[in-house]
């Protein structure tokens, strides 16, 4: 009877504790930036309402040895790993949390002989006392939750999971991008590399004609140190060049892994490799929400809120139940004899909060202000990323005129080269306009070789701060 009575009484405290909370009701922050990006430049006659964030990376990253590459660094790479690991921390760390919901219940047994020595004894012989067994189950200590404190502390940490899983996300994304722009900068040291040696070979055999001029006493000495400098200068650029690829081949062994090197050996040109370019027009800002960063942001905030619900119910009293039920015999016949061995404990405690409340209220403020940090931060975190977004689509919006205004260039620098050279060979001119026609010709193949890169990096760019794309989990490690 007692037993009914002590179970129903912990159930009835127990629906009572499940419908109190002191969390604050959550309201998302207002959107601190415009609704779109004005004057975007994108594509209005494509796209068909996606985003970045709506692409897998294989659907925008369109070379096949960069698909590749990407993948071998979503399997590979220890910083997305470590990543990952804080998830199964964080996870554990809910599941901790969310266990103290629950009373914990432990089983236990025993069995107690004891020896009189004989100078205790009663009858002054030495002898054994009767043997005791026990056999029971115990409630240790279980908190009663009746003003949400434990729910508010299990919340903060589910949340407090889910941003690390955001971060994971967020890391996954930026290892794409980094991979991505670091197999661009290998194409274009290497096509700069290519260059260096097309200019040293022309720059070399110009040489050597002066030279055969010069011993032919048909030119002057000037000419020879001139050609000699030019020649000396693209031979010193090979080898930066040369310098510059092995670095960026370390780069990507660094983030994919050593073997990403067999991938790279023979591989395509700057010129040749394709990302998606055509996105749809007017996109809202609000697209941003979806970013794994703003997330996270917004899942601490959330976290912060619950803290506010944990610091409250605090300062209200707090119950918690210990308790035994079970079975107690001086011999095994009779252990299980409901009868003669059955036992029970029941040891309710309640805690008041009185000279300590002070130092409460302080730690309910400290949680508020918190609060408003984790606001500040995710607001910060939306501009923040919408200024990103803006910088990318206006770069992306002229860089377009720019290469062509480059390729025009290149192509009027080389005509100006041809037609120097040809007034030089019919000796109208000096070799000095030769040489200068030559450099600005260089110039304008490095500059629209650079230029290419930095294109390429805004495509990259633009894919990362829109949100990254889906992520096709079969291959993020």
């Amino acid at each position: 009877m007692a037993i009914r009575i002590i179970t129903s009484a912990v159930a009835g405290l127990m629906l009572l504790a499940a419908g109190c909370s002191f969390i604050p009701e959550y309201s998302q922050p207002e959107m601190p930036v415009a609704g779109a990006w004005p004057d975007n430049g994108l594509n209005a006659e494509s796209g068909a309402g996606q985003t970045p964030a709506d692409i897998v990376y294989q659907d925008y990253f369109t070379s096949k040895t960069l698909q590749q590459i990407i993948a071998m660094a979503l399997e590979n790479n220890r910083d997305l790993k470590v990543a990952l690991f804080n998830i199964e921390q964080a996870r554990a760390a809910y599941r901790i949390e969310k266990a103290d919901e629950l009373p914990v219940i432990s089983g236990s047994t025993g069995v107690g002989r004891q020896g009189v020595a004989e100078d205790d004894s009663r009858s002054g012989k030495a002898n054994t006392t009767d043997t005791s067994m026990t056999v029971g189950l115990g409630v240790t200590a279980y908190e009663l939750d009746l003003f949400g404190r434990v729910r508010s502390m299990s919340q903060s940490a589910l949340e407090s999971y889910l941003a690390t899983r955001e971060a994971a996300s967020s890391t996954r994304i930026a290892l794409v991008g980094q991979t991505a722009d670091a197999y661009v900068t290998l194409l274009a040291q290497r096509k700069l590399l290519q260059l260096a040696k097309k200019t040293y070979k022309a720059q070399k055999a110009t040489y050597d004609v002066i030279k055969t001029q010069y011993d032919a006493g048909s030119t002057d000495q000037l000419a020879l140190a001139q050609a000699a400098t030019s020649t000396q200068s693209a031979k010193a650029l090979i080898y930066q060049y040369k310098r510059l690829a092995a670095q960026a081949e370390n780069a990507l062994a660094y983030l994919a892994g050593p073997g990403v090197y067999d991938l790279i050996k023979t591989t395509e040109s700057i010129d040749e490799i394709g990302f998606l370019t055509e996105l749809p027009a007017g996109i809202p800002s609000r697209i941003l929400l979806a970013r794994p960063d703003i997330q996270a942001a917004e899942h601490q905030l959330k976290a912060a809120n619950a803290d506010i619900g944990a610091a409250r119910a605090a300062m209200y009293p707090t119950i918690s139940l210990t308790g035994s039920l079970g079975f107690a015999a001086q011999g095994l016949s009779y252990l299980f004899d409901p009868s003669r061995s059955l036992s029970w404990a029941f040891s309710p405690n309640l805690s008041i909060p009185i000279f300590n409340r002070e130092g409460l209220k302080a730690s309910l403020a400290v949680a508020t202000v918190s609060e408003k940090i984790a606001a500040a931060r995710y607001e910060g975190a939306i501009q923040t990323a919408f200024k990103e977004v803006a910088d990318q689509l206006v770069a992306r919006k002229h860089y377009k005129g720019q290469l062509d205004a480059q390729n025009a260039l290149v192509a009027a620098t080389r005509k100006a080269y041809d037609l120097s050279k040809a007034r030089y060979d019919n000796g109208i001119d000096d070799f000095l306009a030769v040489l200068d026609s030559q450099r600005s010709l260089f110039s304008a193949e490095q500059g629209a070789i650079v230029l290419k890169q930095s294109y390429l990096s805004n495509l990259i760019n633009l894919y990362k701060v829109m949100g990254g794309g889906k992520m096709d989990t079969s291959n993020a490690g």
